[in-house]
């Protein structure tokens, strides 16, 4: 079911979103502390206002009222990726070139399984990092098991 749920909210939400031109980074639906919880995180080019997160919650809402997805309680929440935000595609990796990132590997590379560096290039299925010592460092996007900005 909440496979379901995401993707037809990740296809509403994408559909509102670019008609404001903004951009949906993830939806997330799971079982938390409190409760079910589903996660829409927005971004745009000018960032994300608090006008923004609200017309969007009201929205999803209503689509969510209509559609009857979700049979039980849950918390609906939108927010901005934020100043760390996750990095999920090469796309990513391209929007924010010239940035610092850490970034987690599935194997070691050069006896390291986790890179602190600048996003220096990010084409085809490669991305470059820029270490702390000024070396540089080609990653297989496929060896990537999480990233995120890092301040």
């Amino acid at each position: 079911m909440s496979d379901t749920v995401v993707e037809k909210v990740q296809a509403f939400a994408e559909t509102l979103l670019r008609s404001m031109g903004l951009e949906l980074v993830e939806v997330q639906f799971r079982i938390e502390g409190h409760g079910w919880v589903l996660r829409l995180f927005i971004d745009g080019k000018e960032g994300v206002t608090l006008d923004h997160c609200s017309r969007v919650s009201r929205e999803v809402s209503d689509f969510l009222d209509v559609e009857d997805l979700i049979d039980h309680a849950f918390h609906l929440e939108v927010s901005s990726p934020g100043l760390e935000r996750s990095l999920h595609s090469m796309k990513d990796f391209q929007r924010y070139l010239g940035k610092k990132a850490k970034v987690k590997l599935r194997e070691d590379v050069e006896n390291q399984r986790v890179l602190i560096g600048v996003i220096s290039q990010a084409e085809g299925e490669t991305v470059e990092l820029v270490l702390e010592d000024g070396s540089k460092c080609q990653i297989a996007f496929e060896q990537i098991r999480k990233a995120r900005l890092s301040l």
